[in-house]
């Protein structure tokens, strides 16, 4: 493995994950704690009102963080804490952010923020969510105030955390808040994150004049056809279309898809939700592109399926989440990018594993989250040495945490966290992260 001085190492969370406190600070519901408290959505209905209790214990996560020797941390905002009511800003909600930037920057830390991290306020939810074309204008008068507060804070900003999971997996699948299973409001949805994405860039840009650099992350999968069948690659586009371009081009080509378009036409009735000038807005330019990287897709035909394709059968190693290891696809994947989208810095936001972990004699051994972080690291190194520019690499997670749909039965912490006793202990994969950290110096690059 070979990284420059330059190359950001991080780490990652995010604000619903671990941050607890939900009825504290002035902070109301969101869509996530309505969620939780339906029963049958969650693993035996955990919720995220304690979590990791970071929003007490930030200070010693913090000094977890230094002493893992991370350059940079990325946290998300809680939307409800900043509006827990239309109309109505928090101060105190604020200061928690504002406290927790300049004690990372005091140790000397930067902070990469997300705004968007899937906890949307109930009120906005209540007023239909994304699906309303309003709240692109809820989204920015939220964004305004984080942007006078915290811009000259902040190192870089991320706009919107993986819209494919907040509007495809919230909206049309269901198994994310708030639940729906509606293409046409899940394509809406989207729609409407894409635009507030493009619109707090340029609020960035233009009202504040700021140079903080902004991007947005996006979620990818390489799909590849179970074999080369007509109908396989046909599905393989179509799980493309559904799961990547959908994303890729609105922001890198001003355009979705026209196959896409057509596929989903059954569904969406009309797509007069789209301005005139929305994909203007959609694709303006940013600073850095994120990738969220874990796993491949492999699938195969199904007429069944709303879009004629479904997963199929793979030989690969799994994560504990069943999710096929597959560095070497990593690489297909940033290749193509560099090929067909776009050559802005990249930044990796989100790669990890889950795993079974457990306790013995107050260390954990995780060999196989180990053995994967240093697959996708090398992978990292491989790629820019054939010139490919991506400018870090953040570990998801810092801590075991509230994982979604599946509760806190899926670990993806380097920190290990006793839910119970609130307790933190280093896993096995943090001492080597801070290792492979601290080993980024000229003297030792070569041949390590």
């Amino acid at each position: 493995m070979n990284f420059s001085k330059e190359f950001i190492f991080g780490t990652a969370t995010s604000s619903y994950q671990i941050e607890g406190a939900h009825n504290e600070g002035g902070r109301t519901p969101s869509i996530w704690d309505t969620f939780c408290d339906t029963p049958g959505k969650v693993y035996e209905q955990h919720n995220g009102n304690t979590a990791c209790d970071h929003y007490h214990r930030f200070e010693e996560d913090i000094q977890i963080i230094k002493n893992l020797g991370v350059d940079a941390y990325r946290f998300s905002i809680a939307w409800p804490r900043i509006f827990p009511k239309k109309g109505e800003y928090n101060a105190e909600g604020m200061a928690f952010y504002k406290n927790l930037a300049k004690r990372l920057q005091g140790e000397g830390i930067k902070p990469a923020v997300t705004l968007y991290h899937w906890d949307l306020p109930m009120w906005v939810h209540e007023e239909g969510g994304w699906t309303n074309r309003e709240s692109v204008k809820w989204f920015l008068d939220y964004t305004r105030a984080c942007f006078t507060e915290l811009d000259h804070l902040v190192d870089s900003w991320i706009t919107h955390n993986e819209p494919w999971c907040a509007g495809f997996l919230g909206y049309h699948q269901g198994v994310h808040a708030p639940g729906h299973t509606n293409m046409e409001e899940a394509v809406k949805a989207v729609h409407h994150m894409l635009l507030s994405h493009g619109e707090a860039v340029n609020m960035l840009k233009q009202e504040f004049s700021s140079l903080t650099p902004i991007g947005i992350t996006l979620n990818l999968s390489p799909v590849y056809a179970a074999s080369d069948s007509a109908n396989d690659l046909l599905a393989a586009n179509n799980a493309d279309g559904y799961s990547n371009r959908w994303f890729l081009d609105p922001i890198f080509k001003g355009s979705y898809p026209a196959d896409m378009m057509n596929l989903f036409s059954k569904y969406v009735h009309s797509y007069d939700f789209i301005k005139q000038g929305d994909l203007e807005t959609i694709s303006v330019p940013c600073d850095f592109f994120g990738i969220n990287y874990y796993s491949r897709a492999i699938v195969e035909f199904s007429a069944a399926q709303d879009f004629m394709s479904k997963g199929a059968y793979s030989d690969y190693e799994k994560t504990g989440m069943g999710w096929d290891i597959a560095p070497d696809e990593f690489k297909d994947l940033i290749i193509r990018l560099r090929k067909e989208y776009t050559d802005l810095p990249i930044y990796i936001t989100e790669n990890g594993a889950a795993y079974d972990d457990e306790v013995e004699n107050g260390r954990v051994h995780d060999s196989l989250r180990t053995d994967y972080i240093e697959k996708h690291l090398q992978a990292v190194s491989d790629l820019n040495e054939m010139g490919m520019n991506i400018q870090g690499y953040y570990l998801w997670s810092l801590l075991d945490n509230f994982e979604w749909s599946f509760g806190y039965d899926k670990r993806f912490g380097m920190i290990y966290v006793d839910f119970d006793s609130q307790e933190r202990i280093w896993k096995d994969s943090a001492y080597r992260y801070a290792e492979i950290i601290k080993q980024r110096t000229p003297s030792l690059q070569i041949g390590s």
